[in-house]
């Protein structure tokens, strides 16, 4: 028996806390072992035996062999299924800005109320998620800028344009964002009050508490402030999940329970599409806009919540898991939200959304049909390639280098 004192091999732990757009919901964090020889040799060690005589002059006579060079640590892939989410979302985003000059039919109008009760919440419930380690690099930090204000610029001008070109009045207001720009705006802020609710003890409640009590309140579109405070909750329960919350939502009877779920909703959309305002559904309106008493509004703003949140984790429970063939459309998604207004606004100008034959069922079918290949066509990464000089700036001239450490 050799008393050489041996230790097991050492691997580094994990980081709980490195799960974005990178890794998904799925990974709880990969562990990087180091090479499978013992972290301490018998010449280092410590608290082991250390070399005789004789091991040292054969050390000096007999050179070491070149050390092999080791295996690159495997890059961790990519998780699909955040993708798949964001795709399957921003196609009903298309969706449901296409269908407004059909609302009059009661078809178009329950598909929008059926849309509108969870697309924009999931939306902001998983940039909350992927906002957690936001302010942990650099290299996310410099994104305030370059996927924030600087397309936040370009795509008010170049909406401006638009509309001047279709022969409207040119107007530009930057504190005032146009149509679907208010989101960029509404995440800037988001992201940028990410610290304080990570110090909160109980954030959730709060940003709870906040969303409904701004009911109260005359709150500007300037900056998108409505929205930021009608849809904080949604940001808030995303940026305290956890990985292993949605695994929770792989389950089956999870996923039977979510059928029933988007079943009744949609069954609900349908019933209430005659008489049912549309105002709150936006999550932006206060209850004098919305000519409600204050028990009143409080009840709805409280009822949206829950159907939104339910809804939200109906859908995550239903979207695959695994690599579709849209997943890799899921990630460039920016494109399609920031370019799909142009071909939407041309068609609303012109009139051919107003068709009669697309005020019924057939028609909703159709303009839902067209809205998915426009979407496809928009997450395409030749739309990258044309558009990312405008949409992704890469402005490292405009940073400071990190020193050195």
């Amino acid at each position: 028996m050799s008393d050489t004192k041996h230790s097991p091999p050492v691997t580094t732990p994990p980081d709980p806390g490195d799960a974005d757009e990178a890794t998904g919901p799925a990974s709880t964090g990969a562990q990087w072992p180091l090479p499978e020889e013992a972290f301490w040799s018998e010449k280092t060690d410590p608290h082991g035996v250390g070399p005789s005589k004789t091991d040292q002059e054969s050390d000096q006579e007999q050179p070491e062999p070149a050390p092999e060079p080791q295996p690159e640590a495997p890059k961790r892939k990519r998780d699909p299924y955040l993708d798949n989410v964001k795709f399957v979302l921003i196609a009903f985003v298309i969706v449901g800005h296409s269908l407004v000059p059909t609302l009059s039919t009661d078809s178009a109008r329950s598909l929008y109320i059926f849309i509108y009760t969870f697309h924009m919440p999931l939306f902001v419930l998983v940039s909350g998620y992927l906002s957690r380690n936001f302010w942990n690099s650099n290299a996310k930090t410099n994104k305030l800028v370059d996927t924030f204000v600087v397309p936040y610029v370009i795509v008010e001008v170049g909406y401006a344009l638009v509309r001047l070109g279709l022969g409207q009045k040119w107007s530009l207001t930057i504190i005032d964002p146009a149509w679907i720009n208010w989101y960029l705006l509404a995440l800037l802020f988001w992201r940028l009050s990410t610290p304080v609710w990570k110090r909160m003890k109980h954030p959730i409640p709060v940003a709870i508490a906040i969303y409904l009590f701004a009911g109260f309140s005359q709150i500007s579109g300037d900056f998108s402030m409505d929205r930021f405070f009608g849809l904080m909750p949604f940001f808030v329960i995303g940026l305290v999940m956890q990985p292993e919350h949605f695994e929770l939502l792989d389950r089956r009877w999870i996923k039977i329970v979510s059928v029933v779920v988007v079943l009744g909703a949609a069954a609900v959309s349908i019933f209430i599409a005659p008489k049912a305002p549309l105002k709150p559904f936006y999550y932006k309106h206060s209850f004098q806009d919305l000519d409600l008493s204050w028990w009143m509004g409080l009840g709805v703003r409280a009822g949206l919540l829950i159907c939104g949140l339910a809804m939200s984790y109906a859908v995550l429970a239903l979207v695959p898991r695994r690599e579709t063939w849209f997943t890799d459309l899921g990630t460039r998604t920016l494109y399609c939200y920031l370019l799909h207004g142009i071909p939407v606004l041309i068609a609303k100008d012109q009139g051919w959304l107003e068709l009669p034959w697309l005020h019924g069922p057939l028609g909703v079918l159709a303009i839902s049909a067209s809205c998915f290949a426009l979407a496809i066509v928009l997450c395409l990464p030749e739309t990258r390639t044309v558009f990312k000089w405008v949409l992704e700036p890469r402005l490292t001239w405009l940073y400071r280098r990190p020193s050195g450490s």
